[in-house]
């Protein structure tokens, strides 16, 4: 009696290296400071010192995590005179905060 088996279903999967490169890129925007700035930056363009005191953080950790989130192609900034403004590139940003607000919640901080 032969052993019938069930077609194979073919999956849609995305290559690994880019799992590898995405992975990197969820790790970098991981924490509560950057996060903070992404909702921000979703909102307007700010400069380091705006970014930094609504987060409560000094302007030269807020430029290193702004810095992080450029080399992942999140952020690019703007020079108007003496001041960079930030703002976001990726698009698919708005998407990820979306759920994270949709699941932790918004409020005023």
């Amino acid at each position: 009696m032969a052993v019938k088996t069930k077609p194979a279903k073919t999956l849609k999967l995305t290559p690994l290296e880019a799992m590898e490169r995405a992975a990197e890129c969820l790790k970098t925007l991981a924490h509560p400071h950057r996060l903070r700035m992404v909702q921000m930056l979703l909102q307007g363009r700010y400069t380091v010192g705006e970014l930094a005191e609504a987060s409560g953080i000094p302007s030269h950790m807020a430029s290193e995590h702004l810095r992080l989130m450029q080399r992942c192609g999140f952020l690019n900034s703007e020079k108007e005179g003496r001041k960079a403004y930030y703002r976001i590139v990726e698009s698919h940003l708005s998407n990820i905060m979306s759920c994270i607000e949709e699941r932790f919640g918004v409020g005023i901080d």
